[in-house]
Order: C-alpha cells, then structure tokens, then sequence
C-alpha cells in the first residue's frame, strides 16, 4: 500500500500503536504489585488502548484486520507483562520479607519516638537477617525484579545504617546547660533530632502514614536554622556540640532523597555498575584459566602459574569496592567462591600426583588413610565435572552429580581411623570438600542474578 495514501483506519491503527510503545518501557521496569496506583493506572491505559484498537472500522478488507489483530496482541502481551510483573513469585518473595521488615520495625521503634537510643540486639540481628534474604532473592536478570529487590534493599539498608550510626557516633555532650544558655537550647534540639531519626525510619519502611518525607525535611531544616540563630559567645566546646549536632541531622536529611534513587536506573540494574563490571572481568579470566587447564594434556605443568594468577584474582576480587549495594557485595562473594573452588581443586590434583609419585615411598599407611585417600580420587574427578556444568537443577546430570557426591559423604562417613589422629583428621578435611563442592554445585544453580 502507497504509505503517503494510507487507508484512515491503518493510519489509526499505527497511532495506537505508537501511544502503545510509549509506555512500553513503564511497564518493562515496573516493579511494583497489583495493588499499587501505578499499576492501576498503566493497566487502564493499556485498557483503553485495546478498546481503541476494537473500535477501528476493518470494512472487511483483510490487510486492515491484520493489522488490527497485531495491534491488540502487542498490547495484550504488555498487558500480560504487567501482570506477570506484579505477581511474579520473586516479587511477591521480596514483598513477604518487606512485610517482615516492616512488622519489625513496628516493634522496635518506639524508643525513638521517645527521644532514647535504645535499640536491641534482636532488632539489629532481624534487619541484618533480611538484607541477607533480599540479597539473595533470585532476578533472573529481570529489571523489574532487579528494581524491586534493589528499591526494598535500599530502604531497610538504609535503616541498618541510620541505627548503626546512632548507635556509634552519638554526640558527646560538652558541658552542662549550667554552661551557658545555648547549651541548654542544643539538648533540646538534640532531643528534637533522636525523635525525627524514628519517625525517619518509620516513614521509610511505610509505617508512619501521618508523617510525609516533605515534612520531615522542612522539620530538620528548621532545627538547623535554630541552630545557626543560637549565640555560643566564642566558646569553642559549645560550638563544636553544635557542629555535631546539625552533622547528625545532615545525615538524616540525605535518606530523605531515597525514593528518586530507588527510581534511577544506574542505581538498579547493575549490569552497568562498574563494580560488577569489575567482577565480571575478573570472572572472565578465571574462566580462561579454567580452559586452559582443563585443555591441557599435562595440566601440572601449568598449575604452579595458574594458582598464581588465580590468588591475584581473589587479591584484584578484595580491591572491588561494593559501596553500600549488599547485591554487589553477594556477586563479589560468589565470584571470590568461584576462583577458591578452582584453586582447590589444583591443590587436591597436585596432592594426588605427588602420592602417586612418592607416597608409597613412605611410611606404611594406616588402611582408613587410605580409604579417604581413595575418596579423595574420586572427588577430584566429580569436582572437574563440577567445575565444567552449566545447567541447571531439572537437568540430569545435576542430579547424578549431587547423588554421587552424597555418596563419597556416606562413605567417608563410614572410615573408621580407628584411633589413628593422622587419617582422622584426613577424613575430616575430605568431608569439607565434600561439603564445600555439593555447596558450590548449589551456587552454580541457583539461577542468582545481580
């Protein structure tokens, strides 16, 4: 069809679909749940838009009803996308633990309401328990979980800190209000700010809906203003409690400014994050190392200066700095996991080579020693294998590999030393292996995503 003398309904139909890609990108990093505004508001668009497309007159001309049905079913797959968003397990994951957070938050605070400091340890070892959980919840590389998991981390990260900071670095206070009448105005206020730090943190995790970020902001600031009025007459002691204390309300000021951080997309998807690239280059030559290994026909001849360049990686792994981002610290982890694993598993093929070469050489052998020795065989062959899979937990092979690394534990399990210090503590490391292969053969599979 002449495109400068289009048919009125495929020009109609073409800008539905325009408006349609508009919001396309909304609904790709939306990261909230079905009973958010946001939600409600791109599904009545996405809605309305589908009964615009309904409306379009085909006059029973074939080209025109394609078109028309290609245009309901873009906008119903973003329909569908929007749905899936809201109600993805993960996402329903991250809002369980939020739940928690909040209910704890709920518990505890009410010290603060009070003006006091005290937070217990049950408090701190609950939100240090959650961060760890949400750290761990899986994206798939999914931005709207990405954005989710990131926006809730934010907020309880943030909480961990406020309370850390509280709790570390109170202002001393110099001199009694008998000093001066300033001194007495500065503890007043002081009192002011310990009140605001709880109605923060309540207003962060959603359990103060009387109290907005706007207004908590104008308060701070107008408690900084009291401040810069007072007169402290030259007297040094007096002015540095003052300095302390609007220090203490400029760090509560900038978690104020965490919503629109949350919303930024270089601060949620990390696949750009220079941190994670970071790591992600390291992993890259791990991984060329791993190749070139496992290439070789005689690996030992390159383990000396592979397992060099390996403990560099992990010393390049301690460099990258994760900044406050508990995610960037967990890809740092499992990448510093990766590179210990195949370190291992050179130290335990260089063992069997030299036991091979001079073992029976030595002294004779305890038959448990032995045993776990012969297990120790084994390992090395199933930790290669581990080492090379990529797939997942459905797959077979997985499932052939977690049975036979089971199977060497039992029979470790059943070497008996017999009283014999040296194979027991040979037994004891073999189980540790063991336990340590089985536990990266899960990380592996886990389908964890930054």
């Amino acid at each position: 069809m002449d495109m400068g003398n289009q048919h009125p309904s495929i020009k109609r139909l073409q800008e539905i679909q325009k408006e349609v890609r508009d919001i396309e990108q909304q609904v790709v990093i939306f990261s909230g749940l079905s009973s958010d505004r946001d939600y409600k508001k791109l599904e009545r668009t996405l809605t309305k838009q589908l009964f615009e497309i309904d409306s379009v007159d085909t006059e029973g001309k074939g080209d025109i009803q394609q078109a028309r049905k290609r245009a309901a079913q873009e906008t119903e797959r973003l329909l569908k996308e929007l749905e899936q968003n809201a109600n993805h397990p993960h996402r329903l994951e991250i809002e369980a633990i939020y739940k928690e957070a909040q209910s704890l938050v709920e518990r505890e605070i009410t010290p603060f309401y009070k003006g006091g400091n005290c937070i217990t340890d049950e408090f701190e070892e609950g939100i240090q328990d959650i961060v760890l959980r949400l750290t761990q919840v899986k994206t798939g590389g999914k931005i709207s979980l990405r954005k989710a998991r990131y926006r809730t981390l934010t907020k309880v990260c943030a909480i961990q800190e406020i309370i850390e900071n509280c709790i570390k670095q109170q202002p001393s206070l110099p001199l009694s209000s008998d000093a001066h009448p300033s001194v007495s105005k500065i503890n007043s206020i002081m009192c002011d700010v310990n009140k605001a730090r709880g109605t923060l943190i309540a207003v962060l995790m959603g359990v103060n809906n009387n109290e907005t970020c706007r207004h908590l902001s104008c308060v701070l600031t107008g408690l900084v203003a009291d401040l810069d009025a007072l007169d402290v007459c030259g007297h040094t002691e007096i002015r540095n409690y003052r300095k302390e204390v609007v220090e203490e309300i400029n760090k509560l000021q900038k978690y104020l400014d965490l919503e629109e951080e949350a919303d930024s997309a270089h601060a949620y998807d990390l696949a750009q994050n220079q941190s994670i690239l970071k790591i992600e280059e390291i992993r890259k030559k791990m991984k060329e190392v791993h190749s070139l290994i496992f290439r070789a026909e005689n690996a030992s001849d390159l383990f000396l200066g592979s397992k060099a360049e390996l403990q560099g990686l992990i010393a390049h792994l301690d460099e990258v700095s994760p900044g406050k981002n508990p995610c960037i610290r967990e890809a740092r982890r499992r990448a510093v996991i990766e590179v210990q694993t195949l370190i291992t598993y050179i130290d335990l093929k260089e063992a069997l080579e030299k036991r091979k070469l001079y073992g029976e050489q030595t002294v004779v052998e305890h038959h448990s020693h032995k045993a776990v020795w012969s297990v120790l065989e084994h390992l090395s062959q199933i930790q290669r294998e581990v080492l090379s899979f990529d797939g997942n937990r459905t797959d077979k092979n997985y499932m052939r590999l977690e049975e036979l690394l089971t199977k060497q534990l039992l029979t470790l399990d059943a070497v008996d030393p017999q009283g014999d210090e040296r194979s027991k503590v040979a037994r004891k490391q073999a189980v540790k292996l063991a336990q340590n292969i089985l536990y990266y053969l899960d990380m592996k599979t886990d389908e964890w995503e930054y």
